[in-house]
């Protein structure tokens, strides 16, 4: 079965994605060639991104932060696009993603349950107020709230649990779903590559650049850039 006969077919679609959906926005991944994993820092970016880092290093972490991962200009690609009339059409059900980028907000989609929280929120450690990406990113050194507390993204780090809340909610939509649609990520990164054990429909597809773990327990594989695959279905 082709990817448009899948899509036709159902009206019970998940899609779970990761960094691979942003690259066509210019958006680097984290384990590419020129990824973030591989360019040149004081510290590698494991240990920047980490709880500990942040915690005892914050400005350190708040330069590279402001430098890698707060994007300017980005826009959606035809795979946020293509996803969000999917879910217009009454097709898909829910975008699980592990980016942070709001790209997916920013296209239209409504239901979507991001793992790794997002960068444009933003929240007072002491009082609990929130802020904009803006904010963080005019401010010098560690950002600070009004009361005087540490600003902190709301983005969740290495050695940080994932929300529970947001894992309970995946979980549900992939073992509900008729279709399960897998695109831009690895599948390397635990636990939500273990998301895909949930998964009891009828069809599961990767799309992907690189082979995955779960190839081969697909029924269709697609070796190519994602936005040039979603964006070439009629919805």
């Amino acid at each position: 079965m082709t990817l448009q006969e899948i899509i036709d077919g159902s009206d019970n679609i998940v899609f779970f994605g990761g960094a691979g959906v942003s690259t066509e926005s210019g958006i680097p991944d984290f384990r590419s060639v020129d990824g973030l994993y591989n360019q040149k820092y004081d510290y590698p970016p494991e240990t920047i991104l980490s709880h500990t880092f942040f915690m005892n290093k914050t400005e350190e972490f708040y330069k590279f932060y402001r430098d890698k991962l707060i994007v300017h200009g980005v826009q959606p690609n035809k795979a946020h696009i293509a996803l969000a009339e999917l879910e217009k059409k009454g097709k898909l059900k829910a975008v699980i993603t592990q980016n942070i980028d709001g790209l997916h907000q920013m296209a239209g989609s409504k239901n979507v349950i991001e793992l790794h929280g997002s960068t444009l929120r933003n929240f007072c450690m002491d009082c609990g107020k929130s802020y904009d990406v803006n904010y963080i990113d005019n401010s010098k050194g560690v950002p600070r709230c009004e009361c005087g507390g540490i600003i902190k993204p709301d983005v969740v780090l290495y050695e940080e649990m994932l929300d529970d809340n947001a894992i309970t909610k995946a979980v549900k939509f992939i073992s509900e779903a008729d279709v399960l649609i897998i695109g831009g990520t690895s599948l390397n990164v635990y636990p939500a590559a273990g998301f895909i054990n949930y998964f009891k429909g009828k069809h599961l597809v990767i799309i992907n650049k690189a082979s995955t773990p779960a190839d081969k327990q697909s029924d269709l594989v697609i070796n190519e850039p994602i936005g040039e695959v979603l964006g070439s279905l009629v919805i």
